[in-house]
């Protein structure tokens, strides 16, 4: 990416502001990225915390396996699921608030013994798998904010810096030359005057 400038000290003082601003930006900006690191992690353990327990939860109740296909699956089912927003370093992530379940009334002297321990065990399922999924889309959040803020670092380090302060440089030259061949010039100027003044004067 190539630096626009021009040979002038407008141009000069645009480039030296944006350099001290970019580099007053830079510890900040590297800050946000060590967070969103930090926070990235914990985000992945979180969901894996969850994904065990669910895990843990399924094979818990492995012997009810057989039983599931005598269940009345419209006993049960999500009407909402109740979210609110949290800034982590600037970045909106998802967090549950409440699950809101729609239950059907059932008998309980006509209907199995063990309804009301499946009801209660799919309600804990659902809250496990809903809870993992959101820590992976919060996960998924925080990284691609990490990658963008280390873009960021990475082109101020990499490419403005280094573009800016060797544009800088070449304005300087390009500057002291020209105030150079100007005082040359001067001084040619005022020989030659020197010169004629003296030629009259013989």
């Amino acid at each position: 990416m190539a630096i626009k400038f021009q040979y002038n000290k407008t141009s000069l003082g645009e480039l030296g502001k944006q350099l001290k601003m970019r580099q007053k930006a830079l510890p900040t900006i590297k800050s946000k990225e060590s967070a969103l690191r930090l926070e990235v992690k914990k985000a992945k353990d979180a969901a894996q915390e969850h994904r065990t327990r669910l895990d843990r939860l399924l094979a818990e109740y492995d012997y009810m396996v057989s039983l599931w296909g005598e269940f009345d699956r419209g006993l049960l089912r999500i009407a909402d699921i109740e979210l609110s927003e949290q800034k982590i370093a600037g970045v909106r992530t998802p967090v549950l608030q409440r699950v809101v379940y729609e239950e059907k009334p059932y008998d309980l002297f006509s209907s199995p013994v063990w309804y009301t321990a499946g009801i209660d065990l799919l309600k804990r399922l659902s809250e496990l798998g809903i809870e993992y999924e959101l820590c992976r889309r919060k996960m998924e959040l925080l990284d691609f904010a990490r990658r963008k803020t280390t873009q960021k670092v990475n082109l101020y380090d990499k490419v403005q810096f280094p573009g800016d302060e060797a544009a800088i440089r070449n304005i300087k030259r390009f500057l002291e030359d020209e105030e150079n061949l100007s005082k040359s010039a001067q001084k040619i100027v005022k020989n030659k005057q020197q010169q004629a003044t003296e030629g009259l004067s013989v």
